[in-house]
């Protein structure tokens, strides 16, 4: 059956995300879409979760060897069939109006692929809620990368990415990469001259990860996707992309002793109040502002030495992106 969008999810090993993200489509106004679940290697599979959801959803669900998520989006795509292919992460929720929304702006304006922002739902911990400010932030970069505060143009996330059909077979779909597929993909939707928007009210509802860990893990391997992409699309590192690398080799500087001056101090602690009464008037909540503080610091920090770490091996180094970080972004 024809659809006008083909939902693809790779899934690792997230059977209760899944169980909420198709709860969530089940909600959508908007019902001219089919799913397509791809299993990656899971050892936890959904395909039970699944199930369930056949007779109230167009489902359909692959399993397949651990490829990565790029590939597995790729086979994702050749299992559907609609005219744009919608990408969530598994750990993503969807508001009952996103694809009316899209919907909405596509009749404003044709577009070969699109994006939108993500949130932090009420049900979320406060530790998500303080990584979602976070993430989207404009005191942290992670807000200005696109949007309506941007220092730079707007590259969809897989997250959140839609895209025409043709244009994704045209653009060979994602590379094999671990991680920072989904940058190299963007990327070379815009170097291509295609149409790529944001679309500021078709946003989701972001999980992301469940504590500080996992996070500073996540951002570390952004840090590293950065210098590998400047590798390959020179062009694409801007500014923005080098503040959590100064603002790491700042706080070393400061915590060595090496440097003291206390405009350097004051400036610190107006930016530490910024952040904590910023996240805290936002979120309702002291605790969460408090959490924001720690990680904002987290996502600076991580993406700052993933960064630092990759620019040594690669551009120093010069080691190859496969020999450089073969464990991280490879099988």
């Amino acid at each position: 059956m024809k659809h006008k969008f083909s939902i693809v999810i790779p899934v690792f090993n997230r059977p209760a995300e899944i169980q909420e993200l198709l709860e969530s489509l089940n909600t959508q106004t908007f019902k001219d879409f089919e799913v397509i679940i791809v299993e990656d290697g899971s050892t936890l599979p959904c395909k039970d979760i699944c199930d369930t959801f056949k007779d109230r959803l167009d489902l359909h669900y692959y399993t397949k060897s651990n490829s990565g998520p790029g590939l597995t989006r790729n086979f994702g795509v050749e299992k559907s069939c609609g005219d744009y292919v919608v990408f969530f992460d598994s750990d993503c929720l969807l508001p009952p109006t996103y694809f009316d929304q899209v919907n909405i702006e596509m009749e404003k304006e044709k577009v070969d692929a699109f994006g939108g922002p993500d949130k932090a739902h009420q049900s979320f911990s406060k530790v998500q809620k303080a990584i979602s400010y976070s993430m989207t932030s404009f005191f942290t970069t992670g807000g200005i990368r696109g949007g309506k505060n941007k220092l730079d143009i707007f590259y969809p996330r897989t997250f959140n990415m839609g895209i025409n059909r043709q244009v994704f077979i045209s653009l060979g779909g994602f590379s094999s990469m671990r991680f920072g597929e989904d940058i190299d993909f963007s990327t070379r939707i815009i170097k291509c001259g295609y149409n790529c928007k944001l679309f500021s009210n078709a946003w989701v509802w972001h999980k992301r990860r469940t504590d500080m860990r996992k996070f500073f893990r996540q951002v570390h391997n952004s840090g590293i996707a950065r210098i590998n992409q400047y590798k390959r699309y020179p062009q694409t590192l801007k500014l923005v992309h080098l503040l959590p690398a100064m603002f790491t080799i700042g706080l070393i500087l400061i915590a060595l002793g090496a440097y003291f001056w206390w405009p350097v101090s004051l400036l610190l602690a107006t930016y530490i109040l910024l952040i904590f009464l910023d996240a805290a008037f936002k979120n309702r909540s002291i605790a969460i502002g408090l959490l924001a503080v720690k990680a904002s610091f987290v996502q600076l920090i991580g993406y700052g030495t993933g960064f630092l770490r990759a620019w040594w091996k690669r551009c120093i180094l010069r080691q190859g992106e496969f020999q450089a970080f073969k464990n991280t972004f490879y099988k």
